[in-house]
């Protein structure tokens, strides 16, 4: 090597983690990188300048440049890779040295791996990185999870690195063990749940309105100054703009229909039914991607199975605010549910998290940044035991304000036959919300006629059971 005592090891160079490298290269760390892609390391090395920055070609190359105790960075595929990347690195590690995961492991595997290592006296956390390759590179925001006294060591460094808002980083302890993969998790399905609504918006304004790209541009170019102002809106703007480089075409016209995704938003809905809290927004985003994969099913159904048919009634800037207001709504619905979420797992798991200091770190750098989150934060700033987002001084009004025009845009959706599943549950979670009693009592009665599963009463206390109208044998 050509020089001991870098300060932070990093283990993966793709877009990522190269482009964290030069991050906190900028900010006067020194670096050492290895990839199993040697290609990558070279492509590291080209981009050095006057960084301190080495690229190993080994493993123990990487641990033998580091700083002792050493601080070795992942930014791997989850699942098992992350875990052979971890075997190939013990042999190499010494007591006290720290491994970060700042990949989207899944929260139960970053438990089992903080238990694994501290057996050998190694120490382990998982950090959630949101912001893509731009924020890797000039701030994204950090959403670190383990031992305190764990990240005092590198504190520092990732404050130097984040994203900031007003000038505060975008980057807060935010609790033990994998709280950090968790709230990353979560601040993943929140961003399927967004880009869904705003997906269904987008059919409405061109499928029903006849809108042309250069309007829609305009359009969530309009939206993005007031209170819809976002990362995801703002880029949304941009993408009708986008000129195909094949065809010339309007690029977001060249694109199939057939949505991926990699995992965090399903298993968002999977561990909030597991703790038994209701986001069926997230829910039914994950499950449109999962239909909009049924390209083929979709072609043949369309000329079999009729729809009403009927057109919008809107002239096109009615019909703009309308659907802006109903985004509005929509988005507090969505981040309701997160947050909900993230309160509810945090007392399961003993995170111990603190929901004002999240939402200020997704102010910046995140993909789900908005200028919403400042509300947000103000909100659990000043009811910190709140139970759910829409009950806040801060939102309650704005949504019964709001309620009239989603409802008639839920309408428009069942009138013109376009699908608005995730606007419509937003509707839907906010009327069960609010109603103080719901038909669930014939549900209690329904499992106890067929499973002798008993019932609460609302007059005693107890659990009863009820022989109904079965016929004695």
């Amino acid at each position: 090597m050509e020089e001991q005592g870098y300060d932070y090891g990093m283990i993966g160079l793709g877009t990522m983690g190269r482009n964290l490298v030069y991050n906190m290269c900028d900010h006067g760390f020194s670096v050492a990188g290895y990839d199993k892609d040697l290609s990558m390391v070279d492509k590291l090395k080209q981009g050095i300048g006057n960084y301190k920055i080495v690229g190993a070609r080994s493993i123990k190359e990487l641990t033998d440049a580091l700083k002792k105790p050493r601080v070795v960075l992942l930014l791997v595929p989850a699942g098992s890779i992350v875990d052979a990347v971890i075997d190939g690195l013990k042999p190499s590690l010494s007591r006290e040295d720290l491994v970060i995961d700042c990949g989207n492991s899944h929260f139960t595997d970053t438990d089992l791996r903080i238990k694994n290592l501290a057996k050998d006296n190694i120490h382990f956390m998982g950090i959630g990185i949101s912001g893509g390759e731009y924020g890797a590179r000039n701030g994204p925001s950090i959403m670190p999870g383990g031992s305190k006294a764990t990240y005092a060591r590198v504190s520092s460094m990732l404050e130097a690195i984040s994203a900031k808002a007003n000038g505060e980083p975008c980057v807060t302890y935010l609790g033990t063990g994998s709280a950090g993969h968790y709230v990353k998790m979560v601040h993943n399905g929140i961003e399927y749940a967004l880009m869904e609504l705003i997906a269904e918006v987008y059919q409405l304004l061109k499928q029903g309105a006849g809108m042309t790209n250069n309007e829609l541009h305009d359009v969530f170019s309009k939206w993005d100054l007031g209170s819809l102002h976002s990362f995801l809106i703002s880029i949304t703007a941009d993408i009708f703009m986008k000129k195909d480089d094949l065809t010339g075409n309007d690029l977001v016209d060249m694109i199939l229909d057939s949505a991926h995704q990699k995992g965090t938003g399903a298993w968002t809905t999977e561990d909030a039914m597991a703790i038994e809290v209701p986001v069926p927004v997230i829910d039914i985003s994950v499950s449109m991607r999962n239909l909009s994969a049924l390209k083929e099913e979709r072609n043949i159904a369309e000329t079999l199975l009729l729809g009403p048919g009927k057109k919008i009634n809107y002239g096109k800037n009615e019909l703009v605010d309308l659907l802006g207001d109903a985004l509005d709504f929509s988005f507090i619905t969505v981040f309701a549910q997160g947050m909900e979420l993230l309160q509810k797992a945090s007392t399961v798991y003993k995170y111990e998290l603190n929901l004002e200091n999240i939402a200020a770190i997704w102010r910046e750098g995140c993909i789900i940044r908005a200028s919403l989150l400042e509300d947000i934060r103000s909100a659990f700033s000043t009811q910190p035991n709140l139970s759910n987002l829409m009950l806040s001084d801060v939102f309650k009004d704005r949504l019964i304000s709001l309620q009239e025009k989603i409802r008639h845009v839920a309408c428009m959706g069942i009138d013109t036959g376009i699908p608005l599943p995730a606007l419509m549950a937003s509707l839907a979670y906010y009327d069960s919300y609010r109603s103080g009693w719901l038909p669930d009592n014939l549900l209690q009665a329904q499992r106890d006629y067929f499973g002798a599963h008993t019932y609460e009463r609302i007059d005693r206390e107890g659990i009863f059971h009820t022989q109904w109208n079965q016929k004695e044998s």
